[in-house]
């Protein structure tokens, strides 16, 4: 197009000037050795035309036939190399898809065609077709000989990362990984597959450091690298929590502003700043992070903050946590909890039933057992909470890669993958059908259970009931004072438990205590 342009310019230009010489008529006369000539000034200018087109014309002939032989070199070196890319093109699909017989064909068809100097593909090529074949060593000398040169050097150390692992030699793996992300930060394979190594090896720093120039690099994205540097910083806090309590405090703290639902973090932070006896600023992180991300620890953390409190205290503390995020699961147990052990039974049985009808798992059900056995000490009772507790959903664990564990990690121990673990329900139970007509499995199981009657006025009304018949029976007379025939009839009268009578029920035995029902259940 530019092309048409210059040629259309060129042609106006050249109509312009002979328009302007045809209106300037004029002669030129050349006298050379004796003769005249004489012509037009427009015949002047078509001839110096004519002179300059020819002249043009024979320096490109002379010039076509003094290049001609590099030219047909050019042209049959061009065609052959179009030739050898098109195998080396053919040969790359070929073992891309598995094909390890035509990727050898093309590879020895591209190796005849191209030198192997000019193009490091054909390396790449016979690497691969020899992985596909199951020559590994002969695929290792290639990547060997990949490493060495500038130009492959990163695809060699890959190659060589790749079948150290396989051979499972991690150490020899593990150089490979660090030295492309010596030279080469920006890989993502080599910068990942370092940072793990180190995080396994405890070097929380260097693996911080290789974090940020992974971060500069552009490696990862901004969120990413702020979530994993929380990570990192969480471990570290927790390996600096008993021989640096300073230290680990600034590490948790930082962490949580990189990541503020990082509850492992919250309560590191919070226990540095009480082993520094800083009740208040710990108080505050674990607040911030509850409002965030309520989680059993932090609750429990927050409840025991200070050693000295009495249970009243320790339920005060519950209620102003529950109260900071209102219609939680978490915040109704700890308050049933604290309640529990400050012996207010009431309490304690209205948020665990709460807890019930809002998300009824095995740990509520748990908790209302450990209620009853304290307030009624009815054992048909408890052993239906522990049934409920047995069919109900398991309770959110610390899993990763299928791995339970009981605190958090900053690495799975199965993959040895950052930042692996979460706070979830496991998978490897399912729940029960739920039955028709019934809003929720924990008001079905609260309303089948009578409500709980109240042991001190039932006495007292057995006892009035006792005396008024001993006084219309004329008792009087006898010696024995009314309180004798009180305690007599107390005697006499045994406590019907709720399933049945023991001698008749099958499920209640002699010396056999909740707590063993307990163990076992969570033992499933």
């Amino acid at each position: 197009m530019i092309r048409t342009l210059f040629f259309v310019l060129a042609v106006l230009i050249l109509g312009f000037g002979f328009a302007w010489l045809a209106d300037r008529p004029g002669s030129l006369s050349i006298l050379w050795q004796g003769q005249l000539i004489e012509m037009s000034l427009t015949v002047a200018a078509t001839v110096a035309l004519a002179v300059i087109a020819a002249v043009m014309l024979i320096w490109w002939l002379v010039r076509l036939l003094w290049t001609s032989p590099h030219s047909a070199r050019r042209f049959f070196r061009a065609r052959k190399r179009d030739r050898g890319y098109q195998a080396l093109s053919t040969g790359l699909i070929a073992a891309g898809a598995g094909n390890a017989l035509l990727a050898h064909k093309m590879s020895a068809r591209a190796r005849g065609l191209l030198l192997a100097e000019q193009e490091p593909l054909i390396l790449v090529l016979e690497a691969q077709a020899a992985v596909i074949e199951g020559r590994h060593d002969e695929a290792r000398r290639l990547y060997q000989q990949m490493s060495e040169d500038p130009e492959t050097r990163e695809l060699g150390l890959h190659g060589l990362y790749r079948e150290a692992s396989r051979l499972g030699a991690h150490e020899a793996a593990r150089q490979y990984a660090e030295t492309a992300a010596e030279q080469a930060p920006y890989l993502p394979w080599a910068a990942k597959a370092t940072l793990e190594y180190r995080c396994q090896s405890g070097q929380w720093e260097d693996a911080i450091r290789l974090l940020d120039q992974q971060r500069v690099a552009h490696v990862l994205s901004r969120p990413e690298a702020d979530r994993l540097k929380a990570v990192l910083l969480t471990a570290r806090a927790e390996e600096q929590l008993e021989g640096d309590p300073a230290g680990a405090r600034d590490s948790a703290v930082h962490a949580l502003k990189l990541a503020k639902d990082l509850v492992p973090a919250a309560v590191v932070a919070a226990k540095a700043y009480l082993r520094e006896d800083n009740v208040r600023k710990a108080s505050s992180i674990l607040e911030q992070t509850w409002k965030v991300a309520p989680h059993p620890d932090i609750a429990r953390t927050y409840v025991r903050a200070r050693g000295g409190d009495s249970a009243v205290d320790r339920l005060k503390r519950a209620e102003r946590l529950d109260s900071l995020r209102p219609n939680n699961v978490e915040g109704l147990l700890i308050v049933a909890e604290a309640a529990l052990d400050a012996q207010d039974f009431a309490k304690a049985r209205a948020k665990a039933e709460e807890a019930a009808r809002m998300d009824a798992r095995e740990r509520v059900y748990l908790l209302l057992a450990d209620i009853e056995e304290a307030e009624t000490g009815d054992q048909g009772r408890v052993r239906y909470w522990m049934a409920q507790a047995l069919r109900a959903p398991r309770d959110p664990v610390w899993i990763a890669d299928g791995h339970i564990s009981e605190k958090w990690l900053p690495l799975s121990p199965v993959t040895g993958r950052l930042d692996a673990f979460e706070w979830k329900v496991p998978f490897d139970q399912l729940e029960g059908p739920v039955e028709e007509g019934v809003v929720s499995r924990g008001d079905a199981a609260i309303n089948a259970l009578p409500p709980v009657k109240n042991a001190q006025s039932s006495t007292e009304a057995e006892q009035r009931a006792t005396v008024e018949k001993a006084e219309k029976a004329d008792i009087s007379a006898s010696p024995k004072t009314p309180a004798e025939p009180v305690r007599k009839q107390e005697q006499a009268e045994t406590a019907t438990p709720f399933f049945g009578h023991p001698p008749d029920d099958p499920g209640v035995r002699e010396g056999r205590r909740p707590a063993d029902d307990k163990n076992r259940l969570r033992l499933f």
